[in-house]
Order: structure tokens, then sequence, then C-alpha cells
């Protein structure tokens, strides 16, 4: 079961997070259908290979936050684990995740501004100093810190900026295909070209699947996974099915980190970070091997057949990766 709880994200932005597993047995809201469609046509895969690499100095042993008194909201006090979404996803997405981590402890994942059922206004503050303040806001609101904050792309952006802020909110990330180095004006314009290129509007879901998934020029290989995650953050209008976010409004929250790098920051999380990547993703294993350096207490995985989408492209794999990591953390 799946329900929705709002949250008041900075400069006041309604945010819609959405909680996994059986409702609490006190509490006003009510269970709500779930915030996307079911996902299908997943397959298995091998785990990924842990490697950590040596530092050059012992880092010094990281000690849990307590956790703040939290607000009176009717919820049970569990572990919490919030769920942030990259650009362009939904809380949907990590809906496989989050079923099983709510087995055991209470998984929330949260449509950020712009996405999902979260809202959309056009002067709203695209930064990246929102977007933390908004994560910020629902551990706050929501009671769940502090917390395991698991992030995909620019959700995992987010995490570890959170993590360096607050560190009394967060007692574990979890990075997910995320690049710390900057990326330039050449990638923007990348991006920006490809929006142009969308077909829009599409006809049918089916099309989505197709364009994304087969006919897109960024796809070097048929990828289905990728087709239905874009059917996902499709909505049908008038005159056919168009993305439920405002292309733009991605590309204003994207130019916010692209020019940076943030390697600075990501030496600034004094708790226990896990990065991982698909072999075939956006991080590569260099990069992602330096981050672990950084990092005071970082750890590597990474999971096989797998390319940016690697909690999509190959859940099982993905809960292989990461769950010795959350036991471990979760159980500190």
């Amino acid at each position: 079961m799946v329900r929705r709880i709002d949250v008041t994200g900075a400069g006041g932005v309604r945010l819609a997070a959405w909680e996994f597993g059986e409702p609490p047995k006190a509490g006003p809201d009510k269970a709500v259908p779930g915030p996307g469609r079911a996902e299908a046509g997943r397959g298995e895969a091998e785990p990924g290979r842990p490697f950590v690499p040596a530092q050059a100095e012992a880092p010094e042993p990281y000690e849990p936050p307590e956790p703040p008194e939290p607000p009176d909201t009717g919820l049970e006090r569990t572990d919490g684990v919030l769920l942030l979404h990259g650009l362009m996803g939904r809380a949907s997405h990590w809906a496989p995740t989050a079923r099983w981590l709510a087995e055991r402890h209470r998984a929330v994942a949260l449509d950020q501004r712009g996405h999902g059922q979260s809202e959309k206004p056009p002067q709203a503050a695209y930064t990246r100093e929102a977007y933390v303040e908004d994560a910020e806001a629902a551990l706050e609101q929501l009671g769940l810190a502090p917390a395991v904050v698991i992030g995909h792309a620019m959700g995992a952006l987010t995490a570890w900026q959170l993590a360096a802020r607050r560190p009394d909110l967060v007692r574990g990330v979890i990075i997910c295909d995320m690049r710390a180095s900057a990326l330039g004006a050449a990638s923007q314009r990348e991006w920006e070209d490809w929006f142009k290129a969308w077909p829009m509007p599409f006809a049918t879901l089916a099309d989505v699947r197709k364009w994304f998934g087969e006919d897109d020029p960024w796809v070097e290989r048929p990828n289905p996974a990728r087709g239905e995650f874009y059917a996902e953050v499709m909505h049908e209008g008038p005159d056919g099915w168009r993305p439920v976010f405002e292309p733009q409004q991605m590309l204003v929250s994207r130019e916010t980190w692209v020019y940076d790098a943030h390697w600075e920051e990501l030496a600034q999380v004094r708790c226990p970070t896990l990065v991982v990547r698909g072999l075939d993703g956006e991080l590569g294993r260099a990069e992602a091997q330096e981050m672990v350096r950084v990092l005071p207490h970082g750890e590597y995985a990474e999971v096989a057949d797998a390319g940016h989408l690697v909690h999509y492209d190959q859940p099982e794999a993905w809960r292989v990766a990461i769950e010795p990591f959350l036991d471990a953390v979760l159980a500190g």
C-alpha cells in the first residue's frame, strides 16, 4: 500500500511524499493510489563486485547522530529511509526498492519540486539550495531523521549536499550513478538539443516506450526498461502524451550543478556513504573510486548489465549491492 503525505518545501512549494508499506495504525492521512504505474519487463542480473580502495589515513570513527525529537505526526517511528529520484524522475521509479525496504524500515519516496505530483510553479526557485531544503523539510516534517538518504543522479547530489549541511538528519547516504565532476557548457547544450528532438506529443504510450527505448539517438541498443522509465513520467492531454514536468524547468534545475564540481561537499559528508554505479552508466569506475577515496567513510559497489538507471534496469542486483550497507548502517 502507498499513501501520499504532503510536505511544505522551500518557499512554500507543496511536495508529494509517498510512504510505502502498511499504513500506520494512527494518523489523519488516508491511503491513496500510488504515485505511478507499476514497472514491467524487468530482468535479473548478477550482483556487482564490492570494492573499497585503501585510504591514506584512517578516518575518525563515525558516531551516528542522536535522533531529534520528532514532530507529532501520528506516525510510528522506525528506521527512516528517504528516496530521491533524479532529474525528470518521480517517486514511483523507486517503487520496487521502497517495497522491500518497507518490510523492515519506514520508506518514503519524494516527488521533488517540478516533478511527479509535486507543485511546478513557474516562478519557483529551481536551485540546488531549494532542492536540498526540500529534502531537509521532508525529513523533519515526516519525522524520518536521522535517515539513510538514497539518491539517483540529481537526487544523489541532493543527498550528499544535505548530509554535508545537516549531518544531524542523515545517518547514511547511497549515491547512485552521479558524478562529482563538472560537466560543462557542452553537456548543457546537448541536453537542450535533446529536448528539442523529442517528437511531442506522443500519440500513445507505446510510442513513448518505443522512442525512448529504441529510437532516441542517445540509445545505443534497445532498452525496454528505459522506455518504461519515461512512460511513467508522461500524462495524457487533449493532443496526446507529454511529460508531467516542464522541460525548461529541468534545464534550469540542471544548469545549477553542471558547471561546478562537487568534490568539496563530498569530502564534508561524515556519515557512511555507498557509491554505486552501473557498468554502462554515466559514472565511470575511476571517478567513482576517487569519490570513495574522498569520502571519509566511503564504500563502492557496481552493478553489471546496468546503465544510468541502475535501480530501474536491474532491481534485484541493485538490492544485492545496497542491502548489506543498509543493514550495517541502520543496525549501527
